[in-house]
């Protein structure tokens, strides 16, 4: 499992170019990996170019893509995409968009997993600490509604203030999650980008992604979780 902010696929050096985050991923090699700032095509129009991430990484990845969008225009939308080589059962949006301020979704998904499902929670969260506070209590709010046996919140949280109440809450109800810096990736200081695994001892390993290819692709590194499915298939990326 990994957890991605792409910076819509510019670099530290201002060049657009989603085949560095391609290579990114691949150097990763996660069965499941939540992503944020993605552009996606409009279901009405054909994948044309490499503009459209969500597709592009798809396609070099050989996985499958699920949108998030959080804004929308004509031609493409924006926002958050899961990208999984699991089967999925079903997909959710969760509405987490605070009045005035900039729209901001969950991409809530049911994946198939030897033996059960995993829901995975894909989310990029406001930068005024009323809004998360508000946005967290919506997310816990809507994960609350079933009791489900293996869940992973990832996202870019946007939270730097490591006794914040955004994350005393998601930490109380989904687990500890370890405060890994990613961000900015040439010098990594703040730990926005966060995963959460509920119950947390199916997490066998944690690490963030700092290859030369990260530092130079986006302005976040990827974090990445390593989980125990514990039927059948073993650890999971």
């Amino acid at each position: 499992m990994a957890s991605y902010n792409i910076h819509r696929c510019i670099g530290l050096d201002g060049k657009h170019a989603p085949e560095r985050i391609a290579a990114v991923l691949a150097e990763i090699q996660a069965d499941i990996i939540g992503l944020q700032e993605v552009d996606s095509r409009s279901s009405t129009l054909p994948a044309a170019d490499a503009r459209h991430h969500m597709e592009y990484l798809a396609a070099a990845l050989r996985m499958q893509a699920i949108a998030g969008p959080t804004i929308f225009h004509d031609d493409r939308h924006y926002g958050n995409a899961l990208l999984t080589r699991r089967r999925v059962r079903q997909v959710r949006h969760i509405d987490l968009t605070v009045y005035r301020r900039e729209p901001r979704a969950a991409l809530d998904v049911d994946l198939e997993i030897p033996g059960g499902s995993l829901r995975c929670v894909v989310t990029h969260l406001g930068l005024f600490p009323g809004e998360r506070r508000t946005q967290v209590k919506r997310l816990l709010g809507a994960l609350s509604i079933a009791a489900d046996p293996l869940v992973v919140v990832c996202g870019d949280i946007n939270e730097w203030f490591m006794m914040g109440r955004p994350l005393r809450w998601l930490n109380a109800t989904l687990g500890p999650s370890p405060s890994f810096r990613t961000f900015p990736s040439g010098f990594p200081l703040l730990a926005l980008d966060r995963i959460w695994v509920r119950p947390a001892a199916r997490v066998v390993g944690w690490a963030v992604h700092d290859s030369p290819a990260a530092r130079a692709a986006s302005d976040h590194l990827p974090l990445r979780a390593e989980i125990d499915l514990r039927r059948g298939d073993g650890p999971d990326a």
